[in-house]
Order: C-alpha cells, then sequence, then structure tokens
C-alpha cells in the first residue's frame, strides 16, 4: 500500500486521457486520439460552411406581416411568370394551355407575318394624320389601305396553315378550328419580342 502525501496526485491520476489526446499534423490542424472521436476536428470555414444561420423572428406587427406576405407572393409571381414565359402548360393560362395551342404559336411564330408591323405602320398613319399637307393626308391613307388589305390577305395564308398542322397533328382535337385561327392571327399582331409566351422557335423553323 502507497502513502499518498498531502498535495500530489498519484502517476495514474496525471496521465493525460487518451480520449483527451490531440495530436498536430503537418498541415497545422489537430487530431483527437483513436479513442475519441475517431475524425480530425473540423476547420473555422468548413464550420462555418455548415451553419444555416439564425432563424428569422417571427413578425411581431400586422403591418410586418403583410409585408413578407406581400414579399412572398412577389417572388411567387416571378417564378410563375418565368415559367409561364418558357411555355410551362402548368403556368400558363387556360387560354394558351395545351399542345394544340402550343403547335398554334409555333406556327405563328416561325414565319414573318405582316400583322408584326401593324403597330409601326398604325404609328405612322397617325403621325402622318397630323402633318397640315392634304398631299400628305392622302397618301397616309392610301398606305393604311393597302396595308389592310395585305394583313387581311396574310392572315388568311396563316388561317390555312394553321388548319393544315392542327388537322395533320390532331386529327382528334375538340377544339373549334375558328378560335384556334383567331388565336393565331392575334397572336401575328403582336411585334415578336412582346409575345407571350415567349416564341420557342426560331424564324424559318420547320414546325
Amino acid at each position: 500500500m502507497k502513502l499518498r502525501l498531502p498535495g500530489r496526485r498519484p502517476a495514474s491520476d496525471t496521465t493525460p486521457d487518451a480520449a483527451d489526446t490531440v495530436t498536430v499534423t503537418p498541415h497545422g490542424s489537430t487530431a483527437v486520439g483513436a479513442t475519441g472521436k475517431g475524425r480530425p476536428t473540423p476547420r473555422r470555414n468548413q464550420a462555418q460552411g455548415r451553419r444555416t444561420g439564425p432563424v428569422p423572428p417571427p413578425p411581431t406587427t400586422r403591418k410586418e406581416a403583410y409585408k413578407r406576405m406581400r414579399e412572398q407572393q412577389a417572388a411567387g409571381r416571378g417564378t410563375t411568370r418565368a415559367a409561364a414565359a418558357r411555355g410551362d402548360d402548368s403556368a400558363l393560362p387556360a387560354r394558351d394551355r395545351g399542345p394544340v395551342r402550343r403547335l398554334v404559336r409555333d406556327v405563328v411564330d416561325a414565319r414573318r407575318n405582316a400583322g408584326s408591323f401593324f403597330l409601326a405602320v398604325a404609328a405612322l398613319v397617325l403621325i402622318g394624320y397630323f402633318i397640315p399637307v392634304p398631299a400628305v393626308q392622302s397618301y397616309t391613307v392610301f398606305v393604311w389601305f393597302a396595308f389592310f388589305l395585305v394583313i387581311i390577305g396574310d392572315s388568311f395564308l396563316l388561317g390555312r396553315k394553321i388548319k393544315a398542322k392542327v388537322q395533320e397533328r390532331f386529327p382528334n382535337t375538340d377544339q373549334k378550328m375558328r378560335s384556334l385561327i383567331w388565336y393565331g392571327v392575334s397572336r401575328a399582331t403582336m411585334i415578336r419580342r412582346w409575345r407571350f409566351p415567349k416564341p420557342q422557335v426560331p424564324l424559318g423553323a420547320d414546325v
């Protein structure tokens, strides 16, 4: 039996625990002994990268709650509009949904339509009306009338092409052909970059 002197600990008590043994690696990082965690201690930047950050506190006032709700709704509308612009059926209104309507849009977007110049010609005609020169006003009326006839003829050709393509691809569709033709003609009167959903085919594509 060994005598224990006051103020001194036995040799066994001063031996460091294997679980707490720290080894310094050549790279300067520390590792716990084999009986400890069994893996290197993560670096500071790695530990910080796994932190998700504090949870934002709940709104304290009704005004703040409404503000957050509007921000969430605005973010959702932006995502939905982007999906609709790509032609995603799940985000499109009922008027634009379905493979038949998509085919009509592709037929319109793959060709140059006289109706696409409608707004530009209409603006020129409006300017011509305000010029106090009878000859210019007469010429403006003639240009407007001629362009109107061109639109009618081009719309007739577009309608025939839409009808042929729909009957070829979807012979058993239950959608009315007149409604599909009007849908295509109304899209053709818009400037290409302003169309919505955005064109998914280039000009001259074989639809």
